[in-house]
């Protein structure tokens, strides 16, 4: 049959990573399973440091409770005595010398003025002091704003102290009406949360690379049989079930087939569908066998039948004796369409051995000579018709049965003349390439319509009226062309528009060759 750039060419498909419809059942399956230990990762891992944050969190407030206890004790008037001036901008002294006991270092404790929140004792503890406030220190300028502003609701909340980082702050008033502000560094808690996480997300990717790593090899043990079965379905997929023959032995493995199992269900199913494929192809062979027995057998009986009506008809008109007009005419139409069926008989024999696989022969044949001697007999038969010959300047042989190539060439030329006008151009071109022989039949009638193209070559296929017809047509002119080419395995094609029509037809130069595609020749041809 033709071929078409449209049906040739690869459809387009969306990539294949782009969207997971594409992809691979046990590349889905890892991915969801992946996805879904993430997303258990994640919940467990967040959950695990929010539980973490606030158990921290508990524990700092209890160090900051005690550390403001201290803080009130140590700022408080009874250990004042008498109103001291303060060290100097942001505190940095302690109205008992150094800090007090049981203070963790970077602990801030200052005492604020009620009028107008300005740092009148302490600041930051630190390992040592200068100038005899030992451990002690000023807060920076930029500590000292966040401080000072700090909300007085004995609420403990982070505040950030700019050079100092991030501090836990809790804030109140003693009996006198004193501000004593008390912090503790977050820093710690925040380095501990950052290092618990890191942890938890390298352990979780570690998990997921080798749940990865596992669940693929699982889900491909897992998913063996089911490639078993698709195996299977292909095996059977590149077997030829349209003609002759079939010998369906292909089955899914008895340990795949399991109705219990999924995979199994579908092996069973598969195996059901495979007995009842091979029972209809069977039955399908028989009755073709018998259609082509009979046809065989019947063309052979007919052979003699018909010999004997046109010997009797043409004898009856070669008679000495007078006869009629009317008897000469209708004795010479008894010998017409004795004649006619003696063709149609010859043809369905030749099909059905064809069919039947009757060997060829296998001789060098010369097309280009093949070629002159069916274009000289086409000139005499339709002598209004413009003949023309393309040959090349050596000659292009080929294996084959030479009786039966040239009834290709007269087949297909005789189609050309019967089916297009009286001035119709035939040309018969021969070319050779690389491992095969190609043969155009090329005539600028009007056309075949596109609706009998796809069955241009089946038995009994017949043109409509828009093919003009000066003749009768059995319609196997062109199947037999069709079983002859493929017979030498070859294959012809057909490709027609209004005002050009062109047969192609391939053919191995050396048997069993690799033979093109008409398409591409048809395409170099039309170039």
């Amino acid at each position: 049959m033709s071929s078409s750039p449209l049906t040739e060419s690869p459809v387009g498909r969306p990539a294949r990573w782009r969207s997971p419809a594409g992809w691979p059942l046990r590349t889905r399956i890892v991915a969801t399973m992946i996805i879904l230990l993430t997303v258990l990762g994640v919940a467990v891992g967040g959950t695990g440091e929010i539980f973490l944050r606030k158990q921290l969190y508990d524990q700092i407030d209890t160090k900051l409770q005690d550390a403001q206890r201290r803080a009130h004790f140590a700022l408080s008037d009874q250990q004042q005595g008498q109103n001291t001036p303060p060290h100097g901008p942001g505190g940095g002294y302690l109205p008992g010398g150094g800090p007090p006991n049981g203070v963790q270092d970077k602990t801030v404790m200052v005492q604020l003025s009620p009028t107008d929140k300005t740092i009148v004792y302490g600041g930051i503890l630190s390992d040592s002091g200068t100038d005899g406030t030992q451990g002690i220190q000023a807060l920076p300028a930029d500590a000292q704003t966040a401080v000072t502003t700090i909300a007085l609701d004995n609420h403990p909340r982070d505040v950030d102290l700019g050079s100092l980082g991030e501090y836990r702050l809790v804030a109140n008033t003693d009996q006198d009406g004193m501000v004593i502000v008390t912090g503790l560094p977050l820093s710690d808690l925040h380095t501990t949360l950052l290092r618990v996480a890191l942890v938890t997300g390298g352990a979780v990717l570690i998990a997921l690379v080798i749940a990865g790593w596992a669940g693929a090899l699982i889900v491909r043990f897992t998913l063996r049989p089911l490639r078993r079965v698709a195996s299977t379905a292909s095996r059977v997929s590149e077997l030829r079930l349209d003609r002759g023959e079939v010998e369906l032995a292909q089955r899914v493995p008895e340990a795949d087939t399991d109705p219990r199992t999924e995979v199994g269900a579908v092996g069973a199913a598969l195996n059901r569908m495979l007995d009842h494929v091979g029972s209809a192809l069977e039955a399908r062979h028989a009755s073709e066998m018998q259609v082509r027995q009979f046809v065989a057998d019947a063309s052979h009986e007919l052979r003699t039948p018909l010999a004997a009506i046109r010997g009797y008809a043409e004898l009856s008109r070669r008679s000495r004796a007078p006869i009629s007009d009317e008897i000469a005419h209708v004795l010479y139409r008894v010998e017409s369409e004795a004649k006619r069926m003696t063709v149609l008989v010859e043809d369905l024999l030749l099909l059905a051995r064809l069919d039947a696989g009757r060997p060829l022969a296998h001789d060098p044949v010369d097309l280009t000579m093949l070629a002159v001697d069916a274009v000289s007999d086409a000139h005499a038969a339709g002598p209004r018709h413009y003949w023309q010959l393309d040959l090349p300047e050596e000659p292009v042989t080929v294996i084959g049965d030479g009786a039966r190539l040239h009834q290709v060439l007269a087949n297909l030329l005789a189609n050309a003349r019967t089916h297009t006008p009286d001035g119709t151009s035939v040309t018969v071109s021969v070319r050779a390439n690389d491992d095969s022989a190609v043969v155009h039949v090329i005539d600028s009638g009007p056309g075949i319509p596109a609706e009998l193209q796809p069955h241009i070559f089946e038995r009994f296929a017949r043109g409509d009226s828009s093919r003009s017809r000066a003749a009768g047509s059995t319609g196997l002119g062109l199947s037999i062309v069709h079983a002859v080419v493929t017979a030498h395995r070859g294959n012809v094609s057909v490709q027609s528009v209004p005002g050009q029509t062109v047969f192609t037809v391939v053919l191995p130069l050396v048997p069993p060759g690799l033979v093109p595609t008409a398409g591409p020749q048809l395409a170099q041809r039309a170039g």
